[in-house]
């Protein structure tokens, strides 16, 4: 249920998030989502990535990409040599840190005020992380009463760009014992229907009741289920450990 002061709330951020997309351009949106795409698979952009690799995350040509990273680089948003790959510079982190956190932000907003499902915001995300609006953002971030993980478990950057981040190992590299669901790698809504249908979300006790070393297979226990997950499954959960 929304308060009234949370409805007067929602209209400034209406405002403000209106003034924000009318700044927006197409290009702009795209300069984002590339730079978005090497600071994730080039973790954090520190490390340079394959033309080719983006090409796949991007699902666009290669030579595209090509065209797109030299502008990067006009723009000293990233490090571009023939052959050898993209990495980001300073400015260029700073950037898709920026744009990361707005995304994350309106993820969480979407949830806890309108009512979403985890599985439901990512595609809203997409388009309200372009908003050129800094005091939106920042308003957004005090609503929300400064939270430091989206819904998915992805820890949401401060507006200096630093993490909180939890001790939080994958399935696969533990195999047994037990543990809190804090994060899921894969956040699409296919996979994340199949928790919902099976019953996991974050914040569950797992515990590992069986490792098949065959297949990577597991099964695991929860307070209301118990189930078999497949290693496509499992190298996607990752559980805080330190609550054993």
């Amino acid at each position: 249920m929304i308060t009234l002061s949370e409805e007067n709330y929602l209209k400034a951020i209406y405002h403000l998030g209106k003034q924000g997309a009318e700044a927006v351009n197409t290009n702009a949106i795209a300069e984002e989502n590339y730079l978005k795409a090497i600071y994730h698979l080039g973790k954090q952009g520190a490390e340079a990535v394959n033309t080719n690799a983006i090409a796949e995350q991007m699902d666009t040509k290669a030579s595209s990409v090509t065209d797109m990273v030299k502008k990067l680089a006009d723009k000293d948003l990233a490090n571009y040599v023939k052959y050898q790959g993209v990495s980001l510079t300073k400015k260029g982190r700073i950037n898709a840190t920026s744009v990361i956190r707005k995304h994350r932000l309106w993820e969480l907003f979407l949830v806890e005020k309108l009512n979403f499902s985890w599985d439901e915001v990512h595609d809203v995300a997409e388009q309200l992380e372009h908003i050129k609006s800094d005091k939106l953002i920042d308003e957004l971030d005090a609503f929300l009463e400064f939270p430091t993980h989206d819904p998915h478990g992805d820890p949401i950057p401060d507006k200096n760009g630093n993490y909180t981040t939890i001790n939080s190992k994958n399935i696969l590299e533990i195999k047994s014992g037990e543990g809190i669901l804090t994060s899921v790698k894969d956040s699409s809504d296919v996979f994340l229907k199949y928790l919902n249908k099976n019953n996991l979300a974050l914040g569950d006790r797992i515990k590992i009741i069986d490792f098949e070393p065959f297949d990577d297979s597991f099964t695991i226990e929860t307070k209301s289920n118990r189930m078999n997950i497949s290693k496509h499954v499992a190298e996607n959960l990752f559980l805080n450990i330190s609550n054993e």
